[in-house]
């Protein structure tokens, strides 16, 4: 069992159980109809037993926490932590793409995927997933629904790890630090995510309609969107649809009032994300903060970092939909592609 929202992240030590009488405010899965009266009153997580929730609570108690010595995550149970140490012994590997998982459940529901095995069909728009809670998930883009609220600020949430690091930015927890642009993060993955995207040249997803290369999955997916036309966020006030979340949010801020603006205090000048804001912030002040790992060149932007990268290696991600030639930089295929369109 594992925790939405630890101690590190709320920086709260006192724990106080609450049980709702009024059925109508008992909170529900929304993929099943149980009950959850018991709530934690630290990350607003609800449980259908005293007993979870008593589990549950050992997590906010800094005593009882168990650390990882090789990642530093934190775990609740010793138990807990054995079974994470799995992931960096490779016990349980996936033979295709080498990732590690803590058990072989994870394991095989990943397998599935490589598979193509998607059992779980969305009754709105007919996607389909490989497993039910990532239904449930793609549900709440349909539903509105955010059951995951900041107890600091009232936000919602339609994912509880997005909770969990929105949590820290309260905080400003952020203990792990990449060694070649001294960014923070407030999770580990979100470092390693950083190293794999902004300082490694290897690129092993290709788009399957015009060869374009991806270092990650997400960004694969995102891009199919712009052959597909899929446009699966939509807004909850209009007919409005979008092919990215950020492009959703873009919309309810400028055309609903939606949301809270990120502005800089120098120039007034607006941004939808505080990372954007802070990398904004570093022209202001002349910091060019990622730093190449091949040359002493310096960027104010992780993107202008990337869009450098190339140069170093013999990686052409950008391609030409009409006569498959490939380009270092998207600035060039574009170029390119004006010429070809035109003979």
């Amino acid at each position: 069992m594992s925790c939405d929202v630890c101690l590190h992240c709320t920086g709260e030590s006192s724990i106080e159980v609450n049980t709702e009488a009024d059925s109508n405010d008992i909170a529900q899965h929304s993929h099943d109809d149980t009950p959850r009266p018991h709530f934690c009153t630290v990350c607003n997580k609800r449980f259908a037993t005293k007993g979870s929730l008593k589990y549950h609570r050992q997590l906010h108690n800094e005593g009882n926490l168990h650390s990882c010595t090789q990642c530093g995550k934190y775990f609740q149970t010793h138990e807990g932590l054995r079974t994470h140490v799995n992931v960096h012994s490779s016990r349980y590997k996936c033979a295709e793409c080498g990732k590690c998982f803590d058990c072989s459940q994870n394991l095989k529901v990943h397998r599935q995927r490589h598979a193509g095995e998607k059992s779980f069909e969305c009754s709105v728009c007919s996607k389909r997933f490989t497993t039910a809670g990532h239904l449930v998930r793609h549900n709440r883009i349909h539903s509105g629904e955010k059951p995951y609220k900041c107890h600091k600020c009232d936000k919602a949430f339609t994912v509880s790890g997005n909770l969990s690091r929105h949590v820290r930015l309260h905080m400003g927890d952020k203990p792990y630090k990449c060694s070649l642009c001294d960014k923070s993060f407030s999770q580990s993955s979100n470092l390693q995510r950083h190293k794999r995207l902004v300082h490694c040249n290897r690129r092993p997803y290709h788009c399957p309609y015009c060869g374009k290369l991806f270092k990650d999955t997400d960004k694969l997916k995102l891009h199919v969107r712009i052959h597909t036309g899929a446009k699966p966020y939509s807004c909850g006030h209009c007919s409005g649809t979008f092919s990215k979340h950020v492009q959703l949010k873009r919309h309810l801020l400028k055309s609903h009032n939606e949301g809270t603006w990120f502005i800089c205090s120098l120039c007034q000048k607006k941004f939808i994300c505080s990372e954007s804001l802070k990398d904004h912030l570093f022209r202001h002040e002349g910091v060019k903060p990622y730093v190449c790992s091949d040359c002493p060149m310096r960027f104010y932007t992780a993107s202008e970092l990337r869009q450098h990268q190339p140069v170093h290696s013999d990686v052409r991600p950008y391609c030409c939909s009409l006569c498959d030639k490939s380009f270092k930089r998207a600035a060039a295929v574009k170029k390119h592609f004006k010429r070809c369109s035109s003979i």
